[in-house]
């Protein structure tokens, strides 16, 4: 029998394999709108107490429409699957991007991991409603956890066609939602929720604006699959700037129909009285809709978290994948699948840090829902706002040395006011995130979880001097990826993964 194909410690993913739907379906389905609105902001309201989220998600849409201009012309410039931590690197200097790389790593894993919370949770409530069936959250996690890990070590392409098919199906009840909701207003047809005075109140407003970023993690995923994606350029552009376009309307249609369905007043205490469940929008859908599609609803808010865990895991397993290729962490976490051309390796690290994740929080029975989805999920989301003003940055400074055609707006206007801005809200989401977190004033958790990202930010800096005094070829060519001059070097047979 013929041996396998090889595997390599390889400098590149599989290549031509996405088109724009495809590498948007792995932005829209990681901001899945059910989980969103139903988990995320109905959490948010029933936490931080304030009405205006449908406000905050309009002013992070603007200025992430912003910072799009200027990162998608980076990605025209650098294909890496590493996207934040390659354009750190080059904008603002290899010690920025090492330091961004780690926490842009334990971001994505909090994300990733935080989502097998809901769905258990979620999944739990759901079963014992429809058939009266009582299992306990961490098993259902764990099943999710076994789908993710065999797909994740499957072709992209077969990835991104599952992830679309729940998309559509997801936005399609969403919307039947929101013109259901809005055409059974609770108290007439208000627009309290868009009112300034409902969004900057007391110190609330970080506390809102974290968790509507959070809302919108994942639409900065298209650059990540530029090396797998065909005619990368323009794919990466029309699934970036139309997946971003796509989660503001829906994001903030659904958010604010949701407050004219329950009357702004009493958004927040029915919030309160359903985060746990996430099952408010469900709840609501029965009264107007009927069972039928209050339970399909039910059932697209678990298949819509397991989309979006697949597709973090997808993410995650590209920055490792990315880091590894260019010596940052281990070169064997570089290895990629013979057939599938999927990141192997790092994809099955992972999945050990999931496995690990829901196995603490279930031998010590912490709560999956508040603990492990909302906790998590925000410091997730706290990074990658801490990514976003970064990258923002580097943008300036990039185009600053090098024009190469690009226009004034985006290589300057666009992301100085998105810097600006981000930078403006990483400082106050740091000042409220105790509310964010509903923990007493002085809980250690409040400064322990995003202080996390100041820890990784200091080790990654000391590593990349140790990089550039031990290793300084290597140090050179941190953040270039497939430009940076590497060829493929095949592992020994024995470590060959012809998977």
């Amino acid at each position: 029998m013929s041996a396998p194909p090889s595997s390599a410690l390889s400098s590149a993913l599989a290549a031509d394999r996405l088109g724009s739907a495809s590498v948007a379906s792995f932005a829209l389905t990681a901001a899945a709108p059910l989980m969103v609105i139903g988990g995320v902001i109905v959490a948010g309201w029933a936490n931080v107490q304030v009405i205006g989220f449908p406000l905050g998600i309009l002013l992070i849409g603007a200025a992430l429409a912003l910072f799009t201009f200027g990162y998608v012309a980076m990605s025209r410039h650098i294909r890496n699957a590493g996207a934040f931590y390659s354009y750190i690197s080059q904008g603002i200097g290899r010690p920025a991007g090492v330091a961004a790389a780690l926490g842009a790593v334990l971001a994505y894993n909090l994300l990733q991991v935080g989502l097998y919370g809901i769905f258990g949770a979620a999944g739990s409530g759901l079963l014992a409603m429809m058939f009266n069936v009582e299992i306990s959250w961490w098993i259902l996690a764990l099943v999710a956890w076994l789908a993710v890990t065999v797909l994740g070590l499957s072709r992209v392409e077969i990835n991104s066609t599952l992830l679309l098919v729940v998309l559509v199906a997801e936005l399609a009840i969403v919307l039947l939602y929101d013109v259901v909701f809005l055409a059974n207003p609770a108290d007439g047809l208000s627009f309290a929720a868009f009112s300034p005075d409902n969004l900057f109140v007391g110190g609330a407003l970080g506390a809102v604006l974290t968790v509507t970023v959070t809302a919108f993690v994942g639409f900065e995923a298209p650059p990540v699959f530029a090396e797998e994606s065909r005619d990368s350029k323009r794919t990466i552009a029309l699934a970036s700037f139309g997946g971003l376009a796509v989660m503001v309307f829906v994001y903030a249609l659904t958010a604010w129909a949701l407050t004219v369905a329950t009357g702004p007043d009493n958004i927040v205490g029915q919030a309160q009285e359903h985060a746990a469940q996430a099952d408010l929008m469900f709840v609501l859908a029965g009264e107007h809709l009927g069972s039928f599609f209050a339970d399909a609803g039910n059932v697209l808010l678990v298949t819509s978290a397991f989309a979006a865990m697949l597709s973090y895991h997808n993410t995650v397993a590209r920055y490792t994948f990315s880091l590894a290729r260019e010596g940052v962490l281990p070169r064997s976490l570089a290895r990629t699948g013979a057939r599938s051309g999927a990141p192997v390796a790092a994809s099955i690290l992972q999945s050990v840090i999931g496995l690990l994740v829901i196995s603490v929080y279930a031998i010590f029975e912490l709560d999956p829902f508040t603990h492990l989805f909302f906790w998590l999920g925000m410091t997730g989301g706290f990074g990658v706002l801490l990514l976003l003003a970064g990258t923002s940055v580097a943008v300036v400074f990039y185009f600053a040395r090098d024009k190469r055609g690009e226009s004034l707006w985006t290589r300057v206007i666009a992301p100085v006011v998105s810097a600006l801005f981000l930078i403006w809200a990483v400082q106050q989401t740091v000042r409220d995130y105790g509310t964010m977190l509903a923990v007493e004033e002085g809980d250690p958790a409040a400064w322990i979880l995003p202080g996390l990202y100041l820890l990784l930010a200091v080790v990654g800096v000391i590593w990349a001097l140790v990089l550039r005094s031990s290793k300084p070829a290597l140090y050179e060519a941190i953040g270039k990826g497939v430009e940076g001059g590497r060829t493929e070097v095949s592992a020994p047979a024995a470590e060959r993964v012809p998977v």
